[in-house]
C-alpha cells in the first residue's frame, strides 16, 4: 500500500514536492486555497488537488486528511502552519507532521507544541519524509567484504534521550560510528563534545547486530 503524503498550501512548493514524492511512488494530495494553483497543480499526473483553506477543518475532511501518513504544511504563514499541523494531528490522527517556518526562533516552540518535524528550508523536506515517515529506524544494509554493516539515517525528535548530551555522553556500544549530523542544511562531522539538538538527523554506521540497540539508545524507540 502506497504511503498517502498531503500537501497543505504553497503553491511552488507544493507543486516541485509533489513530482518529487510521486515519482518517488508516493500517492500524493495536495490542498490549496487558489483555484488557479489548483489548477496548474491539477495538470501534475497522479496529484489529487483539493480548492479550500487548508486551516479549515471541513476542507481537511473533504481531502480525506484522515487517511493519510503524513502531512506536510506549506503556507507563507507560521501560524497557519501550526494550526494545520495541529488539527491534522489531534482531529484526523494523521501520524506524521511537518510545518515549514519562516522563522527559526520558532522552531522549538512548534516542536513542544507537538510537531513531529519543523523545517525553514524546503530542500530539506523530502529527507525528513524519507527519514522520519518511510524508513523510520529502517537501515540501509550495505555490504562490506564478506560480512555487513547497516548505514540508518536516524531523525532524533524533540521526546528523544539524546536531545541537548554530548556524543561523549551516549553509550552506543563500540561497534557504532556516528559518522555525520545533518543539521538543517549543514552537514556536520562531529566530534566527541558535539551536542545533539532535536530536529538532527544522525547518519549511524554500524554491525548488523548492534542496529536495534543503538537506534533505540537515540531515540528512546
Amino acid at each position: 500500500m502506497k504511503t498517502k503524503i498531503l500537501l497543505i498550501g504553497g503553491f511552488n512548493k507544493a507543486k516541485s514536492l509533489a513530482k518529487s514524492l510521486i515519482k518517488k511512488g508516493y500517492k500524493v494530495t495536495a490542498i490549496n486555497k487558489d483555484m488557479e494553483c489548483c489548477q496548474l497543480l491539477a495538470q501534475i499526473e497522479h496529484l489529487t488537488v483539493f480548492v479550500g483553506d487548508g486551516t479549515k477543518p471541513f476542507v481537511l475532511e473533504d481531502a480525506n486528511a484522515h487517511n493519510a501518513d503524513i502531512a506536510i504544511a506549506l503556507t507563507d504563514s507560521d501560524a497557519d502552519n501550526l494550526v494545520i499541523c495541529k488539527l491534522c494531528k489531534n482531529k484526523y490522527n494523521v501520524k506524521k507532521t511537518v510545518a515549514l517556518i519562516s522563522d527559526p526562533k520558532k522552531t522549538d516552540f512548534f516542536y513542544h507544541m507537538g510537531i513531529d518535524s519543523v523545517v525553514c528550508a524546503i530542500s530539506v523536506i523530502s529527507n525528513v519524509i524519507e527519514q522520519q515517515a518511510f524508513l523510520d529506524e529502517m537501515a540501509t544494509l550495505v555490504p562490506i567484504g564478506e560480512g555487513r554493516i547497516s548505514i540508518a539515517q536516524i531523525p532524533i525528535s524533540q521526546a528523544a534521550p539524546v536531545v541537548d548530551k554530548k556524543l561523549w555522553e551516549i553509550k552506543l556500544p563500540k561497534e557504532v560510528i556516528i559518522g555525520c549530523i545533518m543539521r538543517g542544511e549543514k552537514n556536520i562531522v562531529p566530534r566527541g563534545d558535539t551536542r545533539i539538538l532535536a530536529g538532527d538527523v544522525l547518519v549511524l554506521i554500524s554491525s548488523n547486530e548492534h542496529e536495534v540497540a543503538a537506534i533505540q539508545e537515540l531515540t528512546g524507540r
